[in-house]
């Protein structure tokens, strides 16, 4: 089974609360993170995030969106941090698609399009926005970087995994400016997608 991560542990330090429990102004009717978990399951086929330890509340609205929750206090690490712990908790799977729990936008499409490359062999898969060439999320990882992925640290996430197999990424085109539109102040959520 290809799974399905979603990184909920940012310190929301630019937004001044609990970004991923606010809501958007127009047509999100559900907490930015719950939104972000309802198009990876709905993409991906499932869903693991990946939170700080005592996050309740936020615990409770990614599980009433149908997410498996993994507390873990490797979030004050930062992305890469999560993202090793997330990999480490579901060390099984086939691969994972990571996703990031402040972007809402993400079409279910543009997601289960990462999931068919991984099923067809890709080493990593990646979405692309038609016009700019801009690269996005989620990305795809097969399970031959399981071990590069669980060494990942710090707030670069998996970027220097991406870097190190660059020759074996599959880029996806989409029309989709999900992909590279995420909410890091109040501002964001009062802009149209």
């Amino acid at each position: 089974m290809i799974r399905g991560i979603l990184l909920c542990g940012g310190m929301s330090s630019r937004f001044g609360s609990d970004k991923l429990l606010a809501r958007h102004s127009g047509e999100l009717g559900h907490p930015i993170g719950a939104q972000s978990a309802r198009h990876l399951i709905a993409g991906a086929g499932n869903a693991l995030a990946i939170i700080p330890a005592g996050a309740g509340e936020l615990r409770d609205s990614l599980a009433q969106a149908g997410c498996e929750i993994l507390e873990s206090p490797a979030t004050t690490g930062g992305l890469g941090a999560s993202l090793a712990a997330a990999v480490a908790a579901s060390a099984d799977a086939d691969g994972w698609i990571v996703a990031l729990g402040d972007m809402p936008f993400i079409r279910i499409a543009t997601i289960a399009m990462v999931r068919s490359r991984l099923e067809e062999g890709a080493l990593i898969a990646a979405p692309v926005l038609i016009g700019t060439g801009q690269r996005g999320h989620p990305v795809g990882f097969s399970r031959a970087l399981r071990e590069d992925l669980s060494r990942v640290g710090g707030d670069e996430g998996a970027r220097a995994v991406v870097a190190l197999h660059r020759g074996g990424i599959v880029l996806i085109e989409v029309d989709d400016p999900g992909i590279v539109k995420d909410i890091d102040t109040p501002a964001d959520l009062r802009e149209r997608r």
